[in-house]
């Protein structure tokens, strides 16, 4: 799945855009580097996302294409 699309579905980022905004401008690292939004996210991955002074972590732990907002919780789990 595309780390964009990936960062939407599991609510980390509210929309597709402003997740495709925040790779291009190199605020999403996967395993430790700067990653486009077109970047292959696979489980087991590590996401980092900067928001303005903030940094959050995760560890992809499954993949799904649709969730409900409930279910998106489990998609990751913070580090």
């Amino acid at each position: 799945m595309r780390l964009d699309k990936y960062l939407k579905v599991s609510r980390l980022i509210k929309r597709r855009t402003v997740a495709n905004e925040a790779c291009n401008a190199g605020r999403v690292m996967v395993n430790g580097k700067v990653a486009k939004a077109s970047v292959d996210i696979k489980v087991g991955d590590k996401i980092e996302i900067e928001f303005g002074n903030r940094q959050v972590a995760v560890e992809v732990t499954q993949i799904m294409d649709s969730t409900k907002k409930e279910e998106a919780k489990e998609m990751f789990r913070y580090l």
